[in-house]
């Protein structure tokens, strides 16, 4: 899976990690000019970036433990049960 911006030149890669009680979600924005905005809404993501808008299905139902970006990589933590 890939964030994709409209004119496709650029796009980041997302990946997911399951574990038995959580789950991130981590993109690698590294080529990112700013820190990206994110709001999480009815499982889905909203990441605006460089002044574009992206979303990202969450893989589970759950709270939104955290969200951090930390050298490049955007990674949302969800808590709860699958």
């Amino acid at each position: 899976m890939t964030i994709a911006d409209t004119a496709g030149a650029q796009s980041a890669m997302v990946r997911t990690y399951e574990y038995d009680d959580s789950s991130v979600v981590v993109a690698d924005l590294a080529d990112a000019s700013a820190e990206p905005a994110v709001d999480v809404v009815d499982g889905t993501a909203i990441v605006v970036l460089d002044g574009r808008q992206h979303e990202i299905d969450l893989p589970r139902e759950g709270t939104v433990a955290d969200t951090f970006m930390k050298n490049g990589v955007l990674s949302i933590e969800l808590e709860g049960t699958r």
